[in-house]
């Protein structure tokens, strides 16, 4: 018998609860990232490995009752865990050839292809309010962090970099939508971290990127990103992507980066101009419309894919 996730449904307010708790711990990410000396691959790769050995147990447990992922599902967790590893790792690598408000901004430019692939090869019926919604908040996104690319319309290598870092991201969004239709998100979350965990450690030894000699700040920086951005961010969002679309979840993603802006204020003297103020309503303005947009209707259920009892 198979059983099917019901999207088509009000959304749950659990599911808007955990979304809001993720985007505010996944804020967090580029204050680590700061704080740590190290690469932003070998940050990235602690941050996933650390956060796969705290998930561990409670992911055992998880599948001790109600069983490993079968071979027909498991790809969705594992290909979620190699686009994660490579956002992270393409993003992180972008940001040393252009600013970090542009490879913010142009990686958070995916859920415009999340909207394209949910549209031309799900199916998914994105009306007016949705394409309105989504407008907004990207143009709010770029009035917040976008400056520099307005004042200098011009792409560079880490430009180019950041944008192929949100064909990632999006892929990352799409195929966890999938597998979370069928695995819950415990062990969903510890496959996808496991794996990309490795893929990342592969990536500081292609290119020889030291793993220890780092000052103690930076090991806590590590832990930190593991425990408030891994396990409570992504948990937060791979639950939520169990209940409501990828092409929901992806735009009101874009609501972190400009918390990070805000957050930046008190602790780093950042403030934020007029003009990215009502950037910031914009962006919010967008995603209160997406949000309440009725005629989002994705596909429901995964063919053939047995659900077991408690997924979600």
């Amino acid at each position: 018998m198979v059983k099917s996730v019901d999207m088509s449904s009000k959304p749950r307010l659990s599911a808007y609860l955990a979304l809001g708790f993720g985007i505010t711990f996944l804020s967090l990410s580029s204050l680590f990232v700061r704080w740590s000396t190290a690469p932003g691959v070998v940050t990235s790769f602690y941050r996933m490995a650390l956060a796969a050995l705290i998930i561990f147990p409670v992911a055992l447990s998880q599948m001790k009752k109600h069983g490993a992922p079968s071979k027909k599902v498991i790809i969705f967790p594992l290909l979620a865990g190699v686009f994660a590893a490579l956002d992270h790792a393409v993003w992180s690598t972008s940001v040393q050839y252009t600013r970090v408000a542009n490879a913010t901004l142009l990686n958070n430019i995916s859920p415009l292809w999340v909207a394209l692939i949910a549209l031309f090869i799900w199916r998914e019926r994105l009306r007016g309010r949705f394409w309105l919604g989504l407008a907004l908040t990207l143009l709010g996104a770029v009035i917040v962090l976008g400056n520099d690319l307005i004042l200098h319309p011009h792409l560079s290598n880490g430009d180019l970099m950041a944008v192929v870092s949100s064909l990632f991201y999006a892929g990352y969004f799409m195929v966890t939508q999938k597998g979370r239709q069928s695995v819950d998100a415990v062990t969903h979350t510890w496959i996808m971290t496991l794996v990309a965990s490795l893929v990342l450690l592969g990536v500081t030894r292609t290119f020889a990127m030291p793993l220890t000699g780092y000052p103690p700040l930076t090991y806590l920086s590590f832990l930190g990103a593991a425990l408030l951005c891994q396990v409570g961010g992504m948990f937060s969002v791979t639950y939520a992507l169990g209940k409501l679309p990828a092409s929901i979840v992806s735009p009101t993603m874009i609501a972190q980066p400009v918390l990070t802006a805000l957050i930046a204020i008190p602790l780093f003297g950042e403030p934020l101009m007029p003009g990215q103020w009502i950037g910031g309503l914009l962006t919010l303005s967008g995603i209160y419309l997406l949000n309440t947009n009725s005629e989002t209707t994705p596909t429901s259920s995964v063919e053939g894919v047995l659900i077991p009892p408690g997924a979600n």
